[in-house]
């Protein structure tokens, strides 16, 4: 995930037809849970949801919801979403129902249970900080029902029976024939509904992290599909304005998917990826946690539909790069936790610097040593890195924190991962680079542990660091114990030396809420609930330019009024403004309104930040041109 399984033997035994019983393990093959979703039958903006698991032995059986999905280290609650839920026998009659806690009903009188039925209300419409209360699901990993656009995260539509997890799954969707649909799941044949309006897409899951797993977009999309390599890559985008299209990103998905696929080399073995793309209008009911969420072949991600074009393909390259890497960890390369992992109450692996921070180094450094950026804007990138995680808490454990992540005061501290985690990536790159001569690195050693365990077989979290010293050097194991198991800052100058770095002052371009690294120009007073121009503003080159005063009052933002309640979605608009543009800004100055009407322009600042140092040696020099470009 980037933001901008305790797997239990059956103990309950479906029945087969016939007077012998069948082993669980047949049963796995011949009676997989049936569930069924009508696009075509939505009320009130609710989606009817059937499950059909087969027949019980037992007389009380539990269905859940996911609590945590997996990916995201927050938590969810799909059950909050759920409506209306009923069980019915074989007759047709409602059985007893026991909700017994948020994501969690228990069924009694289970031999007698034919089936389930359920409403879904989606989690979108629900960001606005009201409506059902408590924690929200991060957008990318939430839900979308609306006429002309389904995200279907199948997490938030299709529970589980605590003790089959295991069994297969077939899932049904119906929906207008009009509809396209992609699907990260196969699909195994569809059927025209009676009077051709409405079409039943079928599917298959072996087991229910596979409907987990694989997310699927239904609606009037903009779909492009191409090919990179031997991979075949599907991007499915829904605009709701139509303000972007597929073809305006594809060739920037296929030159990053390429540089990606020369990147990883012989660890990439997928054989087809799905980018589902939703574009947020801004609107209250719109969803606002910009990001995506990883799958094992696909990812979502939402961001502004206001975002200007070049803006969305730098916020493309930069997230949805991330969520591609992470089919090396922790989708290859990860624990006991996450390969048996509970969805209602999960235990947390203690490496959150790989399968984050690794997979975000992986995603920043790719592009320089691709050729996708020059060496400056990556030193830029790992400056702004360093800054913002000093702005952190720099002497937590990392391991301390991963294990504890739903937990404060380490849950403030998750946002780490993609800072400081990325960094623990670098250092260890670096560190392997000197020690081998260039020969070995940070991803070869992800391809290696990839080769020990893989997909299919987790390591056990407490020995890992031990297992990556005996794989590499005394100074690997030295660095992971002292920075990421203790609680010892960074010294981050003593591995630039090793490259011939150091840190140095220059003008630097900046954006349109900064001035240089994580400087931000913007304050507010909790009091009057007003945004104002901070000094650090004059610092900025087109904010000085437009004769903007520290302390001038923000009223509104190309027309839009900025309160501290919206304040978030509207200056991380301003995020993705681009040189060019038009904008309008209504300030108070004194009591006095000010306006501003121009065109943005190249902000820069004067900023401490990674240089190439002129007197760096030749075996620093070597040592650096293996880093950056292999």
């Amino acid at each position: 995930m980037k933001r901008y399984l305790a797997i239990i033997g059956l103990s309950l035994v479906l029945v087969g037809c016939g007077s012998v019983k069948p082993k669980a393990d047949d049963l796995a093959i011949s009676n997989p849970i049936e569930t069924a979703l009508d696009l075509t039958a939505v009320t009130d903006d609710k989606v009817p949801v059937t499950i059909n698991p087969g027949r019980f032995t037992t007389e009380t059986v539990t269905y859940r919801l996911p609590r945590v999905v997996q990916g995201t280290y927050s938590v969810s609650d799909f059950g909050k979403y759920i409506d209306d839920f009923k069980a019915f026998d074989y007759d047709g009659n409602e059985l007893s129902v026991t909700k017994i806690d948020t994501n969690s009903w228990t069924i009694t009188n289970a031999t007698q249970l034919d089936k389930l039925q359920y409403y879904v209300n989606d989690t979108f419409d629900i960001e606005t900080g009201g409506g059902i209360g408590g924690e929200q699901p991060f957008s990318p990993a939430g839900t979308n029902i609306e006429p002309e656009n389904y995200v279907l995260n199948l997490h938030g539509f299709v529970g589980y029976f605590d003790s089959l997890k295991n069994n297969q799954y077939t899932l049904d969707i119906t929906a207008p024939a009009t509809f396209k649909r992609t699907s990260a799941l196969a699909s195994t044949g569809m059927k025209s509904g009676p009077d051709g309006t409405t079409i039943t897409s079928s599917y298959f899951a072996p087991r229910y992290f596979d409907i987990t797993d694989n997310p699927m977009m239904y609606g009037n999309l903009d779909v492009e599909e191409f090919m990179v390599g031997d991979i075949k890559i599907v991007l499915s985008l829904y605009s709701p304005n139509k303000v972007h299209t597929a073809a305006s990103l594809k060739e920037t998905a296929f030159e990053m998917m390429k540089a990606q696929k020369a990147y990883l080399g012989d660890i990439n073995s997928t054989a087809r990826y799905d980018i589902f793309l939703y574009l947020s209008e801004g609107k209250e009911n719109s969803p606002k946690g910009f990001g995506a969420l990883e799958h094992h072949t696909s990812t979502v991600a939402v961001f502004p539909e206001s975002t200007p074009l070049e803006g969305l393909k730098s916020s493309f390259i930069d997230v949805v790069a991330h969520e591609f890497f992470h089919i090396v960890t922790p989708l290859s390369v990860h624990s006991e936790d996450i390969h048996y992992f509970d969805y209602n109450q999960p235990t947390f692996s203690k490496h959150l610097w790989m399968y984050e921070g690794v997979t975000e180094y992986f995603a920043q450094h790719f592009q320089v040593y691709e050729g996708l950026i020059d060496n400056d804007k990556f030193y830029k990138t790992i400056t702004q890195k360093i800054g913002t995680s000093k702005m952190l808490d720099d002497t937590m454990s990392f391991t301390v924190m991963s294990e504890n992540v739903l937990k404060e005061p380490y849950a403030s501290s998750y946002y780490n991962v993609y800072m400081k985690g990325a960094l623990i990536g670098m250092c260890i790159d670096i560190l392997m680079r000197k020690e081998s001569n260039g020969q070995r690195s940070m991803l070869s050693l992800m391809k290696e542990l990839s080769t020990k365990y893989g997909k299919n077989k987790p390591f056990e979290d407490d020995k890992l660091i031990a297992e990556i010293t005996r794989m590499t050097y005394p100074s690997v194991g030295d660095f992971l114990k002292t920075h990421v198991e203790g609680d010892v800052p960074i010294n981050y100058n003593e591995f630039f030396e090793m490259v011939g770095l150091k840190m140095g002052e220059s003008e630097v371009e900046t954006n349109f809420i900064f001035a240089g690294g994580q400087n931000i120009i913007f304050d507010g007073d909790q009091a009057k609930g007003t945004i104002f121009f901070s000094p650090m503003a004059l610092k900025n080159s087109f904010w000085a330019s437009q004769g903007i005063q520290a302390g001038d009052v923000i009223k509104k933002v190309n027309g839009q009024e900025l309160t501290l309640q919206n304040a978030q979605q509207v200056i991380g608009g301003m995020f993705m403004w681009k040189e060019g543009q038009d904008i309008t800004m209504e300030l108070e100055r004194d009591g006095e309104p000010v306006a501003i009407e121009a065109t943005l322009t190249k902000p820069m600042a004067t900023s401490e930040t990674l240089i190439e140092n002129p007197e760096a040696t030749q075996e620093q020099i070597t040592l650096r041109n293996a880093w950056l470009k292999g």
